[in-house]
């Protein structure tokens, strides 16, 4: 092995070393901005519920249980949000989807 080829390994080395360290750099600046972000939003108020909620049932069907409006306490877990013309439309083919306690067909001016 000639003088030439050592010294261009070792600089291959030194450039690895270089670069694993400023890849470490980068990531701790990452991980440093990504809790700054967090800490911004924490703070935030959380956003409104959305006005419309459908909710869907257990099973690959996942067949349509009820309408309700966004704050209403007795939607499940398997929710989706939908727009007004959504929420009419779902009502208005099968009214009984009606949350029955929030009433969202009468808040929407369907009754």
């Amino acid at each position: 092995m000639s003088e030439g080829e050592g010294s261009r390994l070792e600089l291959l080395r030194f450039l690895e070393r270089v670069r694993v360290r400023d890849l470490a750099r980068t990531r701790e600046g990452i991980s440093q901005e990504e809790q700054r972000l967090a800490e911004i939003a924490s703070r935030l108020p959380p956003p409104p519920p959305p006005h419309w909620l459908v909710e869907m049932g257990i099973g690959q069907s996942h067949r349509l249980i009820a309408v309700h409006q966004g704050g209403c306490k007795l939607t499940g877990s398997r929710v989706k949000p939908v727009s007004a013309v959504e929420a009419r439309r779902l009502i208005g083919e099968n009214g009984a989807l009606a949350c029955g306690i929030c009433r969202p067909d009468t808040e929407l001016g369907m009754l």
